[in-house]
């Protein structure tokens, strides 16, 4: 059944996208909520709050330095779910908003042009001195020095912690103002605020579209929810809307 059925939508529409560590999962990465995921094996307060790397920067950066290589391993790829959003960009006439919540690069490698990652970039280091943004392909340790400011042992994954406020809110919200269509794909629905981003969607007359494995937390309050793999659910509504 066509999930786009009865629903008045043209290709002048604004569309703002949600991804979560669904749509990355079918590549390969490991998950951080789902049954057996990485939160189940390490507590987040050592490895993703300021206070665990103020306390234990070895440990974090042993942590994030593993998730790194795990990311730029070859057997690491964009999926068909990654692909179809790129191509999507390409092919809407109206705006294309794509929001992240995943911290790998999978859509910039699918070819989509400016994903916003809320929760920041693995393959990005921020200095805590100056707050430079530098790409970070190796290893991090407290012993690297920044290259903008000189600084030794300031340097830390760019990735939000728990505590710290999302990236890019006020772009995010300015979006989500003013979209036609909310797509929310891959997510738990657990953590705010993109949790929340459908109640904004739908408040300001959005229609709202679940995609998930299984139902998310926020099921309920989406206008359509279809269960199933990302890599097949995504690029079927994809070629839905580019026939529009």
């Amino acid at each position: 059944m066509p999930v786009l059925d009865s629903l008045r939508l043209n290709q002048t529409d604004s569309i703002v996208i949600l991804t979560g560590a669904g749509i990355s999962q079918e590549s390969g990465l490991d998950t951080f909520r789902c049954a057996g995921g990485i939160w189940s094996e390490v507590d987040l307060e050592d490895v993703a709050t300021p206070r665990g790397f103020a306390r234990n920067p070895d440990l974090v950066h042993r942590f994030y330095n593993d998730r790194r290589r795990g990311l730029l391993d070859p057997a690491i790829q964009p999926n068909a779910a990654h692909a179809a959003l790129a191509a999507l960009e390409r092919g809407w006439r109206g705006s294309v908003t794509l929001v992240t919540q995943n911290i790998d690069d999978l859509h910039e490698r699918a070819g989509s042009a400016d994903p916003i990652h809320m929760h920041g970039a693995l393959l990005k280091a921020v200095c805590q001195r100056c707050h430079a943004v530098t790409d970070c392909h190796d290893d991090l340790s407290v012993h690297d020095l920044c290259l903008s400011c000189g600084g030794k042992g300031g340097l830390r994954p760019d990735v939000v912690w728990f505590g710290e406020t999302p990236y890019h809110m006020d772009r995010i919200q300015a979006a989500l103002e003013d979209c036609d269509l909310f797509l929310s794909i891959g997510t738990s629905g657990h953590v705010y605020p993109a949790a929340g981003f459908v109640a904004e969607a739908g408040a300001n007359g959005a229609v709202t579209v679940e995609l998930n494995l299984d139902p998310s937390e926020g099921v309920s309050r989406f206008d359509r929810a279809i269960q199933g793999p990302a890599t097949a659910l995504v690029p079927a509504l994809v070629a839905e809307l580019l026939a529009l």
